[in-house]
């Protein structure tokens, strides 16, 4: 009998350029100048945690401070908010990846949700340390966002890895 959703298969094994390209496509999406709209998920958390979770071995700490001075900058925040915050959700994503993946997608999402909160906690504590003001409650909206987007993002990024190597039609993946 072969298995006939996507979640059962067999995944081939992710391309390290692929989770960069994300990253950095997370990045331009980061970038794009909306004003302070409440809401708006933060797009190099959400993928970071996701592939900190899927890719524990290939994605963590480094990548996790790295983009988060690129956002730093690119957003014009204090030197290090994102960086701390980012590096806090890669060593969490790390620490339960196992525990994560043992869960169909929308339950990944709520094991998430405190991830990316704690991150946005993190980043107005230091805020508010550096000077800057309250940007009021709605600013933790977006981790709600994005965890209503953590399905349809988990099928967009696991998409090159559900593609067979040959095609053979008594192979059932």
């Amino acid at each position: 009998m072969q298995p006939t959703n996507r979640s059962s298969r067999i995944l081939l094994p992710v391309k390290l350029w692929f989770v960069y390209l994300s990253l950095f496509v997370a990045l331009g999406l980061e970038y794009i100048p909306t004003g302070r709209t409440p809401g708006l998920p933060d797009w190099v958390a959400l993928v970071l945690v996701f592939w900190c979770v899927r890719e524990p071995l290939l994605i963590g700490m480094g990548a996790g401070f790295v983009f988060g001075l690129l956002v730093d900058v690119g957003l014009g925040a204090a030197m290090g908010q994102h960086a701390l915050a980012y590096v806090l959700l890669a060593y969490l994503g790390n620490t339960l990846a196992r525990r994560i993946l043992w869960f169909p997608s929308w339950q990944q999402a709520l094991h998430v949700l405190p991830l990316l909160l704690l991150a946005q906690v993190l980043m107005v504590v230091v805020r508010l340390l550096a000077g800057g003001e309250f940007p009021g409650w709605s600013y933790f909206l977006s981790s709600l966002t994005s965890v209503l987007l953590w399905a349809p993002l988990s099928f967009l990024l696991l998409l090159p890895q559900y593609q067979p190597v040959e095609r053979d039609d008594n192979r059932p993946i």
